[in-house]
C-alpha cells in the first residue's frame, strides 16, 4: 500500500517519534530526510523512504507524490523559512495535500519574532488544512543539545533562573502527531502541548543526581555568558534564537501546563524522572 502520510525532518528527534508512532498505529507513512540511505536503516522496510531537502526543490516532487497528510517542522539551521519552507508548502498544496501538522512551540503568539510564527501564518493563509501542534522544550534537549556538560561537566548550564518549564518528552509529541495525523477532527487547530508537571532546573539537577548517581549541579549563568558559550560550540543564528528562547523562558512563559497530550493521545505524558531513567546511558561517563 502506497504512503499517504510524509513526516519531514524523520531523522531528528520529533520526527522520529512521529515515524514510530504512526508505524505502530500501521499507518501507511513516508519518511522525508536529507540521508535517506540513513533513514531506511534507522526504520526497516516497513516505511517508504525519500530523500528531501527543503533547500532543493528538485526533491519535492517524488517526496509529495501521493501524499494526502503531512508532519512539517522546521529543522533548526534553517533561519530563512520564506526562502526555504514557503516553497515545500506550496509545493505540498500542488501536489494534492490536504492536511498539514507543523510543530510549532508553546507561547507562539507572543513571540512573534521566531520563524516558526511566520511558519504558522503562511500555513493559515494556504488554503491547506492545518494543526499546530504548540510544545514545550524538549527533555530530549538534555540528552543532545546538553548532553557533554551533563556527562562530562556533571553541570547544566541554562540561563533560566529559578522560572520553571513543562517539558515534554519527544515520544509524546510523535504519539500526539500520529493521532492528528490519523483521526478527523484536529483540522485547523492549535494545541499546547506539556508534559505533567513545570520543574525549575534546580529540580531538574536533583532528579538527575539521584537517578545517575553522582552530583549534578545547575549553574544558572547569566544570559550573556550562556550566548557566548553558544557562540563557541554552535552557528550564530542557533545561538541566538537558543538564547532568546531561553530568555523567556527566564520570564516564566514556559511554565504552563495542559492535559492536551491526555485528551489527545488517551495516556499520561511521561515526566522527567521517567525520561532521565530511560535515557541514563546518555550520561555515563566514558572509562
Amino acid at each position: 500500500m502506497a504512503a499517504n502520510i510524509l513526516v519531514l525532518g524523520a531523522l531528528g528527534n520529533a520526527g522520529a517519534e512521529v515515524v514510530k508512532a504512526l508505524q505502530a498505529q500501521g499507518a501507511s507513512v513516508r519518511a522525508g530526510d536529507l540521508f535517506p540511505e540513513k533513514a531506511r536503516e534507522r526504520f526497516g522496510r516497513g516505511v517508504e523512504v525519500a530523500a528531501f531537502d527543503f533547500g532543493n526543490p528538485a526533491t519535492y516532487p517524488a517526496a509529495l507524490q501521493g501524499i494526502e497528510r503531512v508532519f512539517l517542522l522546521r529543522p533548526p539551521q534553517i533561519a530563512d523559512v520564506k526562502r526555504c519552507l514557503f516553497p515545500a508548502i506550496d509545493a505540498a498544496k500542488a501536489a494534492g495535500v490536504k492536511h498539514c501538522v507543523f510543530l510549532s512551540l508553546i507561547g507562539i503568539e507572543q513571540n512573534r519574532v521566531v520563524p516558526h510564527y511566520k511558519v504558522e501564518q503562511y500555513l493559515k493563509a494556504s488554503g491547506l488544512d492545518y494543526t499546530f501542534l504548540r510544545c514545550s522544550f524538549f527533555m530530549q534537549n538534555l540528552n543532545t543539545t546538553h548532553r557533554a556538560e551533563i556527562r562530562d561537566l556533571d553541570e547544566i548550564y541554562i540561563p533560566v533562573g529559578k522560572a520553571r518549564t513543562s517539558f515534554i518528552d519527544v515520544r509524546d509529541i510523535g504519539a500526539a502527531a500520529a493521532a492528528v495525523l490519523t483521526q478527523a477532527g484536529h483540522e485547523n487547530q492549535a494545541y499546547d502541548l506539556t508534559g505533567p508537571e513545570a520543574l525549575d532546573y534546580y529540580e531538574v539537577a536533583d532528579l538527575f543526581t539521584k537517578e545517575l548517581g553522582r552530583k549534578i549541579t545547575y549553574r544558572n549563568p547569566s544570559l550573556a555568558a550562556f550566548f557566548v558559550r553558544q557562540m563557541r560550540q554552535r552557528p550564530l543564528m542557533f545561538a541566538l534564537v537558543t538564547t532568546w528562547l531561553y530568555a523567556n523562558t527566564r520570564s516564566g512563559m514556559a511554565a504552563q501546563v495542559t492535559n492536551t497530550v491526555r485528551r489527545i493521545t488517551g495516556r499520561e505524558p511521561i515526566c522527567m524522572e521517567q525520561y532521565i531513567r530511560d535515557y541514563r546511558n546518555c550520561w555515563v561517563k566514558s572509562e
